[in-house]
């Protein structure tokens, strides 16, 4: 799919004023509720859903449904990047009030580097066929990896980015408001913020690797690839806020990303064999199953029904002092 540089700079303007729009509404810092988020989110959502009719209406259905998948798959495993963000928020202590402004320029960068590493990864894929082979089976590696080392967490502050950052740069181990910089007895320093905003993007900046290879198992249109990738980020602080109270309920939704990151790992090695690229159809269907079965088990299994149900076992088996 060949587009025009206009297109691409009016939806990089349109894109643009999007969030800065979010960011006027969010220039007091105040802590985002539930009710708040859960707008924002519908709001995203609506807009990614309506793109895809704007192309479906332009190129037609079979480039619609290629991006609805590419939008699903990155919206999905972008719900994994929550659970990172809590753990980092958490690590940190966090005011919640400024959680939103990390996020925000979180935001601008994910959108930056993976347009990077987009269109490398789309011309290494056109130019070189074997890079098929070596993009699939990093998936299925990852995918593997994700399903049985889920609990494997390193200390956001042992990033070597993070560290990095702060060998190159003064740092004060301290918040000063929603400040990423500040002064200190006469001397320019990066505060605490900055340092969670640098773990935030260095952590992105790894999922950015794995998301953009599974979408590019779907789609090598640099355009489509890229305004999936971008609607589905634009949505993610909302999304945090949304889900971030939820998200010990999701026990068993790296399953399903894990199945997900395979599944575009198989399909692209097959897209270089006689099998060739499986049919648009076939891989919404997976990738909806899938999200829906790994959500609808994590909910089943933490229902609070459940947790009763097997204290009340607990308490009246044989033995059991009363």
């Amino acid at each position: 799919m060949s587009v025009s540089w206009w297109i691409w700079a009016v939806l990089v303007l349109a894109i643009a004023a999007m969030l800065a729009v979010d960011l006027f509404l969010h220039r007091d810092n105040h802590v985002i509720g539930l009710r708040e988020a859960a707008v924002w989110s519908g709001i995203w959502i609506a807009a990614g859903l309506l793109f895809g009719v704007v192309l479906w209406a332009w190129q037609g259905g079979d480039v619609a449904g290629t991006y609805y998948a590419g939008y699903l798959i990155e919206k999905a495993l972008s719900i994994d990047n929550v659970f990172v963000f809590a753990l980092i928020f958490t690590y940190f202590a966090v005011p919640a009030a400024f959680q939103h402004k990390v996020l925000f320029w979180g935001v601008i960068g994910a959108l930056a580097f993976r347009l990077v590493f987009i269109f490398v990864g789309a011309e290494l894929l056109e130019t070189f066929f074997w890079t098929a082979y070596v993009f699939g089976a990093f998936l299925v590696w990852t995918g593997y990896k994700m399903a049985f080392r889920h609990d494997e967490q390193t200390p956001p502050d042992r990033n070597p980015v993070v560290r990095l950052v702060r060998r190159l740069i003064p740092t004060d181990p301290a918040f000063h408001g929603d400040r990423f910089f500040a002064r200190v007895d006469g001397r320019r320093v990066a505060t605490l913020l900055f340092v969670v905003l640098i773990a935030v993007e260095a952590t992105d900046l790894i999922f950015a690797i794995d998301s953009v290879a599974a979408i590019l198992a779907i789609t090598t249109s640099t355009f489509i690839v890229w305004t999936a990738n971008a609607f589905a980020i634009l949505g993610l602080r909302s999304l945090y806020f949304c889900l971030a109270g939820l998200l010990r309920r999701f026990v068993h939704l790296h399953y399903g990303l894990a199945v997900l990151l395979a599944f575009a790992g198989v399909k692209l090695i097959l897209s270089e064999t006689p099998v060739g690229k499986l049919p648009i159809p076939v891989t919404l269907g997976v990738i909806v199953a899938t999200i829906a079965v790994s959500i609808g088990w994590s909910l089943r299994s933490t229902a609070p029904h459940t947790e009763t149900r097997d204290a009340d076992a607990a308490g009246s088996s044989p033995g059991t002092a009363r």
